[in-house]
């Protein structure tokens, strides 16, 4: 029996949903954590305020009078966001006061910039055609954004030839969010939005398997640099995004 383009689509659409869902839970550990401590201590918001902006773009991009047929991406990009509220709100209830001023600030300026675009595109803008096109454009320089920031991780493992700061499980799934992805931008109808920035996602991931593949007999014992300098700030080594990582 032949699938026809539309089941094949929606089913790729799950799958790309279930490994969006364990990048977005991912940092659950880290905050439990937190949680714990009943401090944030050297952590920091800065990937989970990305990320929710990214979500949110996404989330408006799904909407039918913006980009019909994008349900799936809808779907995986409001968990997300619910995700991050949550992050975020522990982050909140756990920060000193200055740290709290500062992450009410950075949540305030994101508002007032979505409710921007949202008011240009809804207002200025008239038919789904050019919606995308203002809508998908910004999705993706979040999304390229989102899938650059392993740069540095990567840099580190060449460095000091050690995967110690790249686990193989979490570089894996990057790689597989980012196929998922752009398998179902490429089936009909297509999706130039969501394929270029997880296409990237693609090429990230392969890179990061390979080094992997390179230096994966090192994991780091002896670290030269010292795990203070080579922690991770937001708490996990590589913060994902989904379009459906972030993570569409």
């Amino acid at each position: 029996m032949v699938l026809s383009a539309t089941t094949a689509r929606y089913a790729v659409g799950i799958i790309g949903n279930v490994i969006s869902f364990g990048l977005f839970f991912s940092p659950a550990p880290t905050f439990y954590g937190i949680i714990k401590k009943k401090a944030v201590e050297e952590f920091k918001p800065d990937p989970y305020l990305a990320t929710l902006l990214n979500c949110a773009f996404w989330c408006f991009y799904g909407l039918p009078f913006v980009h019909p047929d994008s349900t799936l991406v809808l779907t995986i990009n409001s968990v997300g966001l619910v995700f991050e509220f949550v992050y975020l709100t522990i982050f909140y209830i756990y920060s000193t006061n200055k740290g709290r001023k500062k992450l009410v600030l950075y949540l305030l300026i994101e508002a007032i910039f979505f409710a921007a675009i949202v008011l240009i595109t809804m207002l200025a803008l008239h038919g789904t055609k050019k919606r995308s096109l203002i809508v998908g454009v910004l999705c993706d320089v979040f999304n390229v954004m989102m899938y650059a920031a392993p740069l540095t991780i990567m840099a580190k493992v060449i460095k000091t030839k050690s995967v110690k700061y790249m686990p193989f499980w979490l570089s894996l799934a990057n790689f597989l969010n980012g196929l998922a992805w752009t398998t179902y931008a490429l089936i009909h109808p297509f999706d130039i939005y969501v394929l270029v920035s997880n296409g990237i996602g693609v090429v990230s991931g392969i890179v990061q398997l390979m080094l992997y593949a390179c230096y994966c007999s090192n994991k780091g014992e002896d670290n030269v640099d010292g795990d203070l300098e080579l922690k991770p700030p937001g708490g996990h080594d590589i913060e994902l995004s989904s379009n459906g990582r972030n993570v569409a």
